[in-house]
């Protein structure tokens, strides 16, 4: 009989909950039993987990009874980032690895047949709860997960690149686990990277002419307003909206992290955007749910991703909307993403409706959680083929 204990994070929103996984090995009838309300995803590590230990060279108990247990059992649990503790806590139940040397770490990673760890999603969002809560604690990570959450800095992280890489810093002997990874292949300290913002793709320079939009622009980007673009099909609307976020004043280091955190919840991530202001522009006939999110698990829609950013809605449906709320069984979330929102239309649709766009709904709709823009003087409203840009008061 033996009894382990590994510490590992689920992922609910930009929320990172502990989760301990526990693991008992007893006699009876052999089986592998996984409880704690486990999405399918977890119920099937119990293949992985057993393939990658078997070919991995290590003993799998197969003659005994394994329990797993992932607390607090109200939770729910998604992905494979469980596989990583789940296989630690069964050598470790068994007695291949040193139980008392893992209380220090948490650990996530999904694991494949022949036991390498492949990446998670939400590394970053991980490591960013840890921080706010501030918890010291040492996150375990596979090596693309590692270099994503090694950008909030104060949380030490460690890239591993196969299980028996975890293995051997955790066996059963007098060694310590090395902290700095130095001639240990497949284990290595990842250091947080340097806070250098990367070169927006799409700059306002590149557009030839256009001295009134751009104008128009650059003064709805200084005084944080929303932006309405009039025009017929072919004008510039949107190649004028895409280079709108490359305007807006550099990142700091708060927002950088809560953006990137975001995207990394979905797989968006990449370091060559970080300290980018995020960009969204939405199809026309997108639904409330892809632009507010939901889902099961929950994720974060269009309005979430233009977080510290622009949001772009071509030919929109006007909503009103100040805050993302969505709920689950237990648990409900709410995020208030801030955002400048630019609209653009076809003057055919003013005719059609020629209120639509100026009335107090739309102010309301516009802001999308922002307060401050609620309390602007004015809008910047640019129109095709006028003299200069129009501003319309907002009561």
């Amino acid at each position: 009989m033996g009894l382990a204990l590994v510490q590992s994070r689920a992922l609910l929103g930009l929320q990172a909950p502990a989760v301990t996984v526990e693991v008992h090995l007893a006699n009876g009838l052999p089986s592998f039993t996984l409880v704690g309300l486990a999405d399918v995803e977890v119920k099937e590590a119990r293949e992985r987990v057993r393939a990658a230990i078997v070919n991995a060279g290590l003993e799998f108990p197969n003659n005994q009874r394994i329990t797993v247990n992932l607390a607090p059992a109200d939770l729910p649990k998604d992905s494979g980032r469980f596989d990583l503790p789940i296989a630690l806590g069964i050598l470790a139940a068994s007695g291949q690895i040193d139980a008392q040397r893992l209380a220090d770490y948490e650990f996530a990673g999904e694991l494949s047949l022949t036991g390498a760890l492949r990446p998670v999603r939400g590394a970053l969002a991980t490591a960013l709860a840890l921080q706010r809560q501030q918890q010291r604690v040492r996150l375990v990570l596979p090596p693309d997960s590692a270099l994503e959450a090694a950008f909030v800095p104060a949380i030490e992280v460690f890239g591993a690149v196969h299980l028996l890489d975890v293995v051997r810093q955790f066996i059963a002997h007098d060694a310590t686990p090395s902290e700095q990874g130095d001639g240990v292949e497949g284990w290595q300290r990842v250091h947080s990277r340097p806070a250098e913002a990367s070169l927006p793709s799409l700059d306002l320079r590149e557009v030839r002419g256009q001295m009134q939009a751009k104008r128009a622009l650059e003064i709805a980007a200084a005084g944080a307003h929303g932006v309405l673009m009039i025009g017929p099909p072919g004008s510039g609307k949107s190649m004028l909206a895409q280079r709108f976020a490359g305007l807006l004043p550099g990142m700091t280091d708060e927002e950088a992290l809560e953006a990137a955190a975001i995207a990394s919840l979905s797989g968006r991530f990449t370091p060559q955007l970080w300290r980018q202001r995020p960009f969204a522009a939405p199809h026309h006939t997108a639904s409330s749910v892809a632009l507010v999110g939901g889902g099961s698990p929950p994720r974060p829609g269009e309005i979430s991703y233009a977080h510290c950013g622009a949001l772009f809605l071509d030919e929109p449906h006007i909503r009103q909307l100040s805050t993302v709320c969505f709920g689950r069984v237990g648990h409900t979330f709410c995020h208030s993403p801030r955002c400048l929102v630019g609209f653009a239309t076809d003057t055919s649709k003013l005719r059609t409706n020629p209120g639509i766009f100026t009335s107090r709904a739309w102010h309301h709709s516009m802001a999308f959680g922002h307060r401050t823009l609620q309390r602007r003087a004015c809008n910047v409203v640019w129109r095709k083929g006028s003299s200069a840009p129009l501003f319309r008061a907002v009561p």
